[in-house]
């Protein structure tokens, strides 16, 4: 839609113009899209049937909201996808500071330009894109720059007195009037400045420096708090949250489905490694399960969350641990390995708070244990459960053969193989082909899979192995993982056996 070609505030009056309020005119346009079936919130995922109903619910009331979550989970963005509710284009009276209505000024400067013009008035349009603000809440906000200072500058060059309200600088809130304006982190504001919004938000009055203004502000309010905040930092100051009249809890995504979408839409990946890198399904899982089973851990602070961000940075890092490999050997289209993960450990470690327990750890230690648990988690889903296959004599005769027996028996031999993340396709591939019936374990339950995919789910066997403690896995500086006997590795523990690998089992 272009922008209207009304230039004047008698061409606005003859055209019928209306105008509605920001809240109202949010209403309006949600009402239209829940009685169309369509959600406002296109992008975001997981809250269709929690958080989504609750922020209709409170716009349709015309209620400023609080959304009130841990971090990583969309607030902001919830905030920003309400652009989408406001009318494309709205009628302001040109120059002014905080986009006056032009049938209801409220700055000294529209009302005087009005009073002298009349229906010559100069109206420019507003795009619903320039009627958002927003300001992250930090210690050094002042209420000057929220609300508004003289100018003494201003009030220099115009020789204007600093009694003349012309000499006054509007802050962030009064600019953002007729829009939405959003405050993040609100708690980390401090209580003096927090309370400059009392009025603001109930009776439209502001005070600056002096000046008694009666500005009826026409603004919808969003503000996103963590509840971390309320506990560690700061707070918000009662007579504020009572102002607010909606607070809306969010959540993380509730299934490892939902986080798998969240993070592919999210993701920056390039054209360039899409051609070069093949992601499994499985892989993919498993990232996920990553911040699932971090955000159940006994080491991590879950006061603090676990953000989506971990996912989506562990995924970008996922693809390029893969796009390197393909580099270093000239190019060419390689798939996702297990071994791979090492490469998403710095995306872990950088976004988990760890309690006591879990520095006493190492944040190295618990980032290899979540891959674990991941992969524990996820191999049960793909293959049958190795514990299940544990027996005593009473049901030896009626249990099924083990799939698994021949790859333990071979590493009980003394064998051992040593996968590095380095290697190429090729010598991977040929190195899984060595451990007896491990091909074999993954074509009975995978009989229609090609060769990559097999490599992929021969590696993964291994690691499940390990993980339920029937195969022992060390870490190798160079970049991989050398499988043994777990009855072997545990006598050279015990002996003292000391060697360059770090045991990440």
């Amino acid at each position: 839609m272009m922008q209207p070609e009304i230039k004047t505030l008698g061409e606005l009056k003859k055209s019928g113009y209306q105008p509605k309020g920001v809240k109202n005119e949010v209403r309006e346009n949600l009402t239209k899209l829940i009685t169309q079936k369509q959600s406002p919130f296109q992008s975001i995922l997981g809250f269709e049937d929690t958080v989504i109903p609750d922020v209709e619910r409170a716009l349709l009331s015309r209620h400023n909201i609080l959304f009130l979550g841990l971090r990583g989970q969309a607030k902001t963005r919830m905030a920003r996808e309400m652009v989408h509710l406001l009318d494309e284009w709205i009628p302001f009276v040109a120059g002014s500071e905080i986009n006056d209505d032009p049938f209801a000024p409220i700055s000294l400067f529209s009302r005087q330009l009005i009073d002298e013009k009349g229906d010559d008035t100069p109206i420019g349009w507003l795009h619903r894109s320039e009627r958002y603000g927003e300001k992250l809440a930090t210690p050094d906000v002042s209420v000057a720059d929220l609300i508004g200072d003289i100018d003494p500058i201003k009030a220099a060059n115009m020789r204007f007195s600093f009694a003349d309200e012309r000499a006054l600088h509007y802050g962030i809130i009064p600019r953002s009037n007729r829009g939405i304006f959003v405050i993040n982190e609100l708690p980390d504001l401090q209580a003096r400045i927090q309370v400059s919004l009392f009025n603001i938000l109930q009776e439209g009055d502001i005070q600056i420096r002096g000046f008694k203004l009666r500005m009826p502000l026409d603004i919808l309010f969003i503000f996103t708090a963590n509840p971390e905040d309320y506990t560690n930092r700061g707070s918000i100051v009662t007579p504020l949250k009572d102002r607010i009249e909606s607070q809306i809890i969010t959540h993380y995504p509730k299934t490892v489905e939902l986080s798998r979408a969240i993070t592919e839409q999210e993701a920056n990946i390039l054209p360039e490694q899409l051609k070069t890198v093949e992601v499994p399904e499985l892989c993919q899982m498993m990232v996920e399960e990553v911040a699932m089973e971090a955000r159940k851990s006994e080491f991590v602070d879950q006061k603090s969350g676990v953000s989506a961000r971990l996912t989506i940075s562990a995924y970008e890092n996922l693809v390029s641990t893969a796009e390197r490999r393909a580099l270093r050997h000239g190019g060419g289209k390689t798939t996702v390995r297990i071994a791979d993960f090492l490469g998403i450990i710095p995306s872990i470690t950088g976004k988990i708070e760890l309690v006591y327990e879990g520095e006493q750890e190492g944040p190295l230690n618990v980032a290899y244990r979540l891959m674990g648990l991941a992969i524990r988690t996820t191999f049960c889903k793909y293959f049958p459960d190795p514990q299940s296959f544990k027996k005593g004599p009473k049901d030896a005769k009626k249990s099924k053969p083990n799939p698994y027996m021949s790859i333990i028996d071979w590493f009980g031999k003394g064998n051992d193989l040593i996968l590095l993340q380095d290697d190429s396709d090729a010598d991977y591939r040929n190195n899984l082909y060595k451990v007896d019936g491990l091909y074999a374990a993954v074509k009975q339950f995978y009989p229609q899979i090609d060769e990559d995919q097999a490599g992929l789910l021969m590696e993964f066997v291994l690691h499940g192995l390990s993980e339920f403690s029937l195969i022992s896995k060390k870490g190798i500086e160079k970049g991989g993982y050398n499988f043994t006997d777990m009855l072997g590795s545990m006598l050279n523990m015990s002996l003292g056996d000391d060697d360059d690998d770090e045991d990440f089992g």
